[in-house]
């Protein structure tokens, strides 16, 4: 069964579809990095979910390919302004994910290949809404767009989907991450535009 995100409603144009405050339609995928695209070979890539003290959950490639999936079809909001509406990705859920670790920790910090960090409250992850994406319109995921593998958090700004996804760190205070350090959002919902740190 496909997920769809808030506001989609099959195929819309641009002058029925009401988008976030201050973003624009583009039909493109831009690419925006913060520093230079990871190449991870599947045989070493890796996905683990730890407590910052001991790893919790590890899958292989191999392994996490063995997890149900799920077609997805969401719209997604960059906080550069562009909005990109009905994507197609293919991936596992964060709920599945999660799914046998017993936990107390309210908020995640997302690690990826590169070093790269994001942070968010652990219910954002969780009751479909969050989901680590391996394919994107039928073919595997780009590397440029977060192949092999990438988060997946259609409801905020497209910084907190975090690309070249290698694990999660549960956390029982929230901490910011790479962007949210430099002046973003600790959130980022488009709704309200939530773009730099000092906004609602």
């Amino acid at each position: 069964m496909g997920i769809i995100s808030r506001g989609f409603s099959g195929r819309r144009t641009s002058a029925d579809v009401k988008l976030p405050p201050g973003q624009y339609l583009t039909t493109d995928f831009p690419v925006l990095s913060a520093g230079p695209t990871p190449h991870i070979a599947l045989e070493k890539w890796e996905f683990t979910i730890d407590d910052g003290a001991r790893v919790l959950r590890r899958w292989d490639w191999k392994s996490f390919r063995e997890l149900p999936t799920e077609n997805i079809s969401v719209d997604l909001h960059c906080v550069t302004r562009w909005s990109k509406l009905g994507t197609h990705w293919e991936g596992v859920s964060l709920d599945t994910i999660l799914a046998e670790i017993e936990t107390d920790a309210e908020y995640a910090m997302v690690r990826s290949y590169g070093d790269y960090t994001t942070n968010l409250p652990l219910d954002d992850l969780r009751n479909k809404q969050a989901w680590i994406a391996f394919r994107f319109d039928d073919e595997d995921l780009a590397a440029e767009h977060g192949g092999p593998a990438r988060l997946l958090v259609p409801h905020l700004y497209l910084w907190k989907s975090a690309k070249w996804v290698r694990g999660i760190t549960l956390m029982n205070d929230d901490q910011p991450g790479f962007w949210e350090r430099l002046g973003y959002h600790n959130y980022g919902d488009p709704w309200r535009e939530q773009r730099y740190s000092g906004g609602e």
